[in-house]
């Protein structure tokens, strides 16, 4: 079981952009010396939510400030980049950092991001596919050209290749590529190119094994060996929340103390680019859904539950969000607790 980090660089009420990013800076290589698999980093747009506008470029930066653990993108949003420049920066992090990046990418929303970058409505409701295979013939060719709807160019050179990436065992392809899914096209979409999910946070245990049931489906149907199926599906990874105590209720109260007030403040701050109405979760009640759902409590408790999660959709990876009490020092132990604590149980 491989367990990681997931960090949004949240912005909790009363606390300035700066302060999130030092957390969420500090969190990371934390996490590569408390023994965590890799860290996860989300983007955002003119949110609070997460100040993270630029999941690679903070990748960047900690790909050069640690020496071991796996970092990756989740996600970079593709219908508001051109999957070349993402590809071209995809391949430099894979290139120097001796393949420890992978590229996380989905669809993001609907939102006036899509207003701003000039990409429009169309990249997030009909162009994804497109941007996708031209982003993964990026990663995988030495020449690539373009003759679609959205995007259209002469052949060139891909520069630098991937493929090419050198570490001490040899010569290794080209950068990982993982989809957020969170919806039944989607997950076909993933499945039917052979590439991995990544299932959200607010999904639980049963929702998440219908999803890679639907995978697994598709990749056969779409003429996938079994044998590739298998191989890929142990690189689904299963987003969630951790919050280690001694005590469950404990944990509980430090998330729902702490989080409903940046759920509130950051998903209010959404805003629609077309102006269509928005259904928004009740900050309290999706607290309390997280800490039903996830590692909330004691160091045993978190582990069984990773486990009855693992057993129950067959994920073995996990990307969990460390910074749910929106302070530094309580994230510094909480990271250190998954380490030191709940990854012994687990392995």
């Amino acid at each position: 079981m491989r367990v990681g980090a997931f960090i949004l660089a949240a912005q909790f009420p009363g606390q300035g952009q700066g302060e999130a990013l030092h957390r969420a800076v500090r969190s990371a290589q934390l996490s590569e010396e408390a023994g965590l698999d890799a860290v996860w980093l989300a983007e955002h747009h003119f949110v609070p939510y997460g100040v993270c506008p630029s999941a690679v470029t903070l990748a960047a930066l900690l790909l050069g400030r640690t020496r071991r653990i796996g970092v990756g993108t989740a996600v970079s949003v593709l219908p508001t980049a051109h999957p070349v420049a993402l590809g071209e920066q995809a391949a430099l992090l894979h290139l120097v950092s001796g393949g420890r990046f992978t590229l996380g990418v989905g669809r993001g929303g609907p939102w006036v991001d899509l207003e701003v970058f000039g990409t429009g409505l169309r990249a997030y409701e009909r162009d994804f596919p497109e941007s996708l295979d031209l982003l993964l013939r990026w990663l995988r060719e030495p020449r690539v050209g373009a003759d679609g709807e959205r995007f259209t160019f002469r052949e060139v050179p891909v520069v630098p290749r991937p493929t090419e990436a050198l570490t001490d065992e040899g010569m290794v392809g080209g950068p990982p590529v993982i989809v957020a899914c969170t919806s039944p096209g989607t997950v076909r979409l993933a499945a039917e190119r052979g590439l991995p999910m990544m299932l959200g946070m607010h999904c639980g245990d049963d929702e998440k094994a219908e999803a890679v049931g639907l995978w697994r489906e598709s990749a056969l149907a779409a003429g996938r060996s079994p044998e590739e199926v298998a191989a890929v599906a142990e690189e689904h990874v299963s987003a969630g929340v951790v919050q280690i105590a001694d005590a469950r209720p404990v944990a509980a109260e430090t998330l729902v103390k702490a989080m409903p007030g940046w759920l509130r403040q950051g998903l209010d701050a959404h805003v629609t680019v077309d102006g269509r109405p928005r259904r928004m979760r009740d900050p309290l009640a999706y607290a309390e859904l997280l800490c039903g759902l996830h590692p909330v409590g004691p160091p045993r408790l978190c582990a069984d539950r990773l486990a009855a999660t693992a057993e129950r959709t067959g994920i073995r990876r996990f990307a969990l969000l460390v910074e749910g009490s929106g302070e530094l020092a309580a994230t510094e132990e909480n990271v250190r607790r998954l380490g030191a604590e709940v990854l012994p149980l687990l392995r």
